[in-house]
């Protein structure tokens, strides 16, 4: 529900100035997911398919996600969503219950013990920043969605690295999980060896071809990747795409990942999602030892459900794959919704608790390592 504040012009005109520098950053948010009209019965269509006697591989097997020019979302059409006027009732009209809170939230310098990370014969987790984390596997390091830097000039890094990109261990494979600017950042994959093998989802050759990254693996849903080793899996997300406004979304693919390391354990790769139903086709599919799920941005529920889950989905969602560890990310970096950026594990350690599972949570913070 939208709760109007009495404002005068003054901060009605200091709002809009401040709304104005976000607009940049509309293209994150589940407001312009819907598409246009041309595409609104290939989402009806998507839709229908999906309520079917269907399994989600079977789903993606028979490319109903595809649709005329662009990629369709088959667990929720939400017309009402689109333009730009939910975020500017949003930004200017909605209640923000969390303002007080913004006071505690602090800047903390990212820093690694990458030698202790070396020495790790063999399977490890480390928590950069954001959703950028870096597994080993063997020897074999896995980067995901690399965000160094701000990726836009108003957002404020709240986790700014406190050691040089070389100084990291060079990775083998990076994986792309969707091209939303916090997730798909042009600055940080230049900081990147140019040879460096890329995975990523259908629709992003344009962006690779400017990098000139020409060693990359194209998935789509449910396709694999094997390097002799280990094998890395692309499956579907609740989600969406864009990164111009103009062209509009969903002309590039998104999804999660799961990872069947050579050490011998799984790891399931969120990505950005909003709560579906099919989490538990997946657990079944898959055994899963670590969970790594994006949490941040689920504030006001009434905006972000579309596109985000909130705390309590996501401990619903780490029931359903049926995961022995669950481990949050994408929070603590940049605050894309109402809430603090330190209240996401806050949040989820008391949900984990509520729920009798906090010996699965795995505590971490940026620049921590998991060795398992």
């Amino acid at each position: 529900m939208i709760h109007p504040e009495r404002i005068d012009r003054r901060t009605y005109l200091k709002r809009m100035v401040t709304l104005s520098k976000r607009i940049a950053m509309f293209s994150l948010f589940p407001s312009c997911s819907s598409g246009n009209d041309a595409n609104d019965s290939q989402y009806e269509k998507a839709l229908i398919a999906n309520y079917g006697d269907i399994s989600l591989s079977e789903y993606a097997m028979k490319k109903l996600h595809h649709g005329k020019g662009c990629f369709l979302n088959p667990f929720e059409y939400n017309k009402e969503l689109g333009g730009l006027m939910p975020i500017i009732k949003w930004k200017l009209l909605a209640e923000n219950k969390f303002r007080e809170y913004y006071k505690d939230e602090k800047v903390v310098t990212v820093n690694v013990d990458w030698d202790a990370v070396k020495d790790h014969n063999g399977l490890s987790v480390t928590f950069l920043k954001h959703s950028t984390i870096l597994i080993k596997d063997r020897g074999t390091y896995i980067l995901v969605d690399p965000v160094f830097f701000r990726f836009i000039r108003t957002a404020k890094d709240f986790t700014p690295l406190g050691f040089e990109i070389k100084e990291m261990p060079a990775p083998d494979h990076i994986l792309i999980t969707h091209g939303h600017r916090d997730h798909l950042d042009i600055n940080s994959l230049k900081s990147l060896e140019v040879n460096t093998h890329v995975i990523i989802p259908l629709g992003y050759d344009d962006i690779f071809k400017t990098l000139k990254m020409t060693n990359r693996t194209q998935l789509d849903w449910y396709d694999k990747y094997s390097d002799g080793k280990r094998e890395i899996i692309f499956l579907p997300c609740h989600h969406w795409t864009m990164r111009d406004p103009i062209k509009g979304p969903n002309h590039s693919l998104w999804g999660s990942y799961l990872i069947k390391t050579a050490t011998g354990g799984n790891i399931f790769v969120s990505g950005d999602t909003a709560y579906f139903d099919h989490c538990k086709e997946i657990g079944e599919q898959f055994e899963i030892d670590l969970a790594i799920i994006n949490l941040s941005a689920y504030e006001p529920r009434w905006f972000m459900k579309s596109g985000h889950i909130n705390p309590e989905e996501a401990v619903r969602i780490f029931k359903e794959l049926n995961a022995k560890r669950l481990m949050v990310v994408h929070w603590g970096t940049f605050r894309l919704g109402d809430e603090p950026v330190h209240f996401p594990p806050i949040d989820i350690e008391r949900e984990m608790k509520k729920a009798g599972l906090s010996e699965q949570l795995v505590k971490i913070v940026h620049g921590e390592t998991l060795f398992m």
